[in-house]
């Protein structure tokens, strides 16, 4: 016995630093106990830095200390890429380095590239891109009899059908290729117009019912108004902005006065109608003596009264049940429009009135008819600039037409203020400016 193992029994005697004895169970004897493992404590995660957001932390890394991925992934568990290698009984097929061609290319340039010797030798799948143009070709006779042009030789045109046979017909390349120590310099337009002109014609040889054809002038005025477009200069291009804003302006100012005509052949046949029908409220006067005309008088009150019931501001009646404030209705519908708004406004303030009197009963019913009135004037006055706009407008129309002479508007035509001004001046007086707007004298 060698003197470590009689020390070691020493010590188990006198039991100093013996090991307690492990507990026996039944897995002990039998070996089904398996060792614990013992846990490696790895390094720790990175903390967070202060006042920086979890979320923002969380993108820098993970739990694994991986980086995040920079594209989407769509693999499914184990995130952008597989962590364990997938290994199967089969043997790995080989690659080898081999050898292919392009049909695409005429030099019978030979390629390498890797693929396995197992797979069948493919065409080169890149080929199918390589699709060519096919340039028509025409015989000796056929440019004798149909292809002679006083500008081109057959020379120059065996040398336009090679340049485009090869570069296929990009006319680009073909007038900087163009050989102008032999031929005249041509133009891109130039060549496009021989060469559609001989595909043409060989295609009506042919049979063929689509023709594609070529306007060369058309396409030079186009070339030459682009470039004056690109080559204007900032104040060009502020007046064209101005005169485009002017534009819009006319136009907007046509529409509204053709909008208030119509309305007011609206009214009119509104009037019309309702007079032919008599009212159910005058009960004294009898169905015979009802007056029927064509067009109401102006004398006539009935048309004068239908007038503003139609033309002039429809409050609306408060009859329901319960309380409700008197001031209602002064309140303007909603179908009232600012702009008659302001007006109603600024005729009470010239009239010297309050813009929301104290409303009593006579006071509610008598103001509501005041600027309904004030509405129908104002709708009257916009369509009387309207006619007068346009009776100036064909008095000028007739003067353009007929030099020499003055197109004589009847008195009757023209409202008060134009009659007094003729009379004090002795003039036609112009109508200057959209029709809405009041004659200045």
């Amino acid at each position: 016995m060698s003197a470590a193992s009689i020390m070691a029994d020493v010590r188990d005697i006198m039991e100093l630093d013996r090991p307690s004895t492990p507990e026996l169970t039944r897995e002990t004897i039998l070996g089904l106990e398996r060792p614990k493992k013992k846990f490696i404590q790895g390094p720790k995660p990175p903390k967070r830095p202060e006042g920086m957001h979890r979320e923002v932390f969380a993108l820098l890394y993970h739990d694994n200390k991986d980086v995040s991925p920079l594209f989407p992934s769509d693999t499914a568990g184990n995130g952008y890429k597989q962590t364990k290698i997938k290994l199967g009984m089969r043997k790995p097929r080989k690659w080898k380095w081999m050898q292919f061609t392009n049909p695409a290319r005429r030099d019978n340039a030979v390629f390498y590239h890797w693929r396995r010797p197992s797979d069948e030798p493919k065409e080169y799948p890149f080929a199918k891109f390589n699709k060519k143009v096919e340039i028509p070709t025409y015989t000796d006779v056929e440019y004798q009899q149909h292809l002679i042009s006083d500008s081109w030789t057959k020379e120059e045109t065996d040398h336009l059908m090679d340049l485009a046979q090869r570069f296929d017909l990009r006319f680009i390349i073909m007038a900087d290729r163009y050989e102008t120590e032999k031929f005249p310099k041509r133009s891109v337009e130039d060549l496009k117009d021989r060469y559609y002109k001989i595909h043409g014609i060989l295609a009506k040889l042919n049979g063929e019912k689509k023709i594609y054809t070529y306007d060369a002038e058309h396409e030079k005025k186009r070339k030459e108004q682009l470039n004056k477009l690109y080559e204007r200069t900032s104040e060009q291009i502020e007046e064209e902005q101005f005169l485009l804003s002017e534009l819009k302006k006319i136009d907007a100012r046509k529409k509204e006065r053709e909008r208030k005509t119509q309305d007011l052949q609206k009214l009119i046949s509104q009037a019309d109608s309702q007079n032919d029908t008599p009212r159910k409220t005058d009960k004294k006067i009898p169905k015979k003596k009802v007056p029927n005309p064509s067009r109401p008088s102006r004398v006539d009150t009935n048309y004068i009264l239908q007038a503003v019931e139609t033309a002039g501001i429809k409050f609306p009646d408060y009859k329901n049940s319960g309380v409700s404030l008197r001031s209602q209705r002064m309140k303007l519908p909603a179908n009232v429009g600012q702009k008659k708004s302001k007006g109603i406004e600024q005729t009470l303030q010239e009239l010297g009135m309050e813009l929301n009197p104290t409303p009593s009963e006579e006071v509610c019913q008598n103001f509501n008819e005041l600027r309904s009135d004030i509405v129908l004037l104002m709708e009257i006055k916009s369509a009387l600039g309207t006619c007068d706009y346009e009776l100036q407008s064909l008095r000028h129309q007739y003067e353009a037409l007929v030099p020499g002479k003055t197109l004589v508007i009847p008195a009757q035509l023209l409202n008060a203020e134009q009659e007094t001004a003729k009379a004090s001046t002795g003039e036609i007086i112009d109508v200057v400016g959209s029709p809405g707007t009041p004659l200045n004298t």
